[in-house]
């Protein structure tokens, strides 16, 4: 027998021991489990079913990915459908995002917006570009905002350093502004130069004396940064109304530990609401000590449920005088996002933006305050539709936390709680991380910020005006339930201060 005959039986003979090895581990693992499983008695599927039993919760597992990437019809998934996903990741690249054939939206359902049309729409010519809105005119340092789309509260903690980077160089590049969220302020929200919100949370990180009360000494040192322009004290968040934030301890790491004020790797739980905040004069007196420390706007974040109380606001402010008035409210919407809440909340809690962004803009008009306060509103707003759509209703900007995610690479794992979120968005896992390359996903961010407003300038100039901010409710109709549509102009009828009513733009008057 030849040498290569030699060589060939021996590596064949090598590869047959090492496939029955194989083969003998595959085995042992098997009885081991199945030994495993008949013995425990905390799973009734396993212990009946010894290891196939296991296979029901892979499946299970990996069953909303199937759905979402293969099952699922465009437009039926939540949080967002395909069809939103697919457009932010279009806008975000800035590549064609044109569709053919016709749309796949069944505009039949309960629910649906469609805007009103002019017969002689708005000449590229004479459309008008979105005008800065200032903000706390009578402050020290009012906030000239430049952008009507902005990046929404998430904290760095929620995020990873790589995503916090993109975003605040995104968004300085954008022009638009960057909320950091309850977690205090770190040096990445600083790094890329953009405008920046500084939301004071219930345990109040970065702003804090050590045994959780405000301390003005902070404040004041917060708002010494340039780029920090106003100050929003979170009420409630929309996902979970009535309980405050929430850090798993895998997230809290020595860094994020340190910017927060806390031990590193231990739950990070917020009070449910500002302990010093137990009523309406408690909140005016907030809102005014802060703008009094930091010379900034000072607005706060909620979520409507109960809405009696904004009365009872609105009258005490025009009672004091309107230098006790917030700046701006931030209105979150029960469908709004998190990255960690409990279900009975983030399913049942609060009412949505539809209902009380009308509602809330009414009434601020009724109480001669709609001039003074701005209207931000916050809540799912991540296409042209919904943005405007909220712009019809009443709103002046309009932020986003998901959307701007997606645009950064998010692939809905619904995974942002477990520090294993595959985007490397909202993990602190350096090898995962490290698929987030901060340039790239920057110039995403801008992107998707400038398709938003260019086509919701579409939407606009379609409707007959020159720019999103003079849309009014009746350049939109909504499906209601005998599948007609009705006016917003008549679903939410406006109170009448002759700003709902532009016969010159109006499109019945108009055709």
């Amino acid at each position: 027998m030849s040498a290569m005959s030699m060589h060939i039986m021996s590596a064949l003979e090598y590869f047959s021991y090492a496939f029955l090895f194989v083969i003998g581990l595959i085995v042992a693992i098997i009885i081991v489990l199945y030994t495993i499983d008949v013995m425990q008695t905390g799973h009734a599927i396993r212990r009946n079913y010894p290891f196939i039993g296991r296979f029901r919760y892979i499946f299970e597992h990996l069953g909303g990915f199937f759905r979402q990437y293969f099952f699922a019809m465009d437009r039926e998934e939540l949080p967002f459908n395909r069809a939103e996903r697919s457009w932010v990741y279009r806008a975000s690249k800035n590549v064609d995002n044109t569709v053919a054939f016709g749309s796949t939206r069944d505009l039949r359902l309960n629910g649906t917006v469609m805007f009103v049309n002019c017969p002689f729409p708005t000449l590229e010519v004479d459309a008008a570009s979105v005008e800065p809105m200032v903000i706390g005119p009578n402050c020290k340092h009012p906030f000239k905002a430049r952008s009507l789309f902005n990046i929404s509260a998430m904290s760095f903690g929620a995020l990873s350093v790589p995503a916090v980077r993109a975003l605040s160089k995104g968004a300085a590049v954008a022009g638009c502004w960057l909320n950091t969220g309850e977690g205090g302020l770190s040096p990445y929200h600083l790094e890329g130069g953009a405008d920046l919100i500084f939301q004071i949370g219930t345990a109040k990180y970065g702003v804090n004396n050590g045994a959780g009360e405000l301390s003005d000494e902070k404040l004041h040192a917060v708002a010494a940064h340039n780029q920090v322009k106003m100050f929003e004290i979170k009420l409630s968040q929309g996902a979970k109304p009535g309980k405050g934030g929430i850090l798993p301890a895998i997230k809290v790491t020595p860094l994020i530990a340190d910017i927060r004020g806390i031990p590193s790797y231990q739950d990070s739980i917020s009070p449910n609401r500002h302990p010093d905040i137990d009523s309406i004069d408690d909140l005016l007196a907030m809102i005014h000590r802060v703008r009094l420390a930091t010379g900034k706007p000072v607005g706060f974040k909620a979520v409507i449920g109960a809405y009696g109380w904004l009365d009872t606001l609105f009258t005490a402010i025009r009672e004091r005088g309107d230098e006790w008035a917030p700046d701006f409210i931030t209105l979150d919407s029960a469908d709004g996002g998190t990255g960690a809440a409990p279900m009975s909340l983030i399913d049942n809690m609060g009412l949505p933006l539809r209902e009380t962004l009308p509602l809330l803009v009414d009434k601020l008009v009724a109480h001669g305050l709609r001039d003074r306060i701005r209207v931000i509103a916050s809540g799912k707003l991540v296409t042209p539709t919904e943005v405007a759509w909220a712009l019809c209703v009443g709103a002046d900007f309009i932020n986003s936390a998901r959307g701007f995610m997606l645009a950064l690479g998010c692939v809905q794992a619904l995974r942002c709680n477990k520090n294993t979120c595959p985007a490397g968005i909202t993990t602190h896992n350096p090898k995962l991380q490290r698929g987030l390359d901060v340039q790239k996903k920057a110039i995403r961010v801008q992107h998707y910020v400038d398709n938003i407003v260019h086509e919701v300038g579409m939407i606009a100039h379609s409707c007959g005006v020159p720019e999103p901010r003079h849309l009014k409710r009746y350049h939109a109709r909504i499906v209601v339930e005998n599948g007609r549509s009705v006016s917003l102009h008549d679903l939410y009828p406006p109170i009448n201060d002759g700003s709902d009513v532009d016969l010159a733009h109006d499109p019945l008057v108009r055709a």
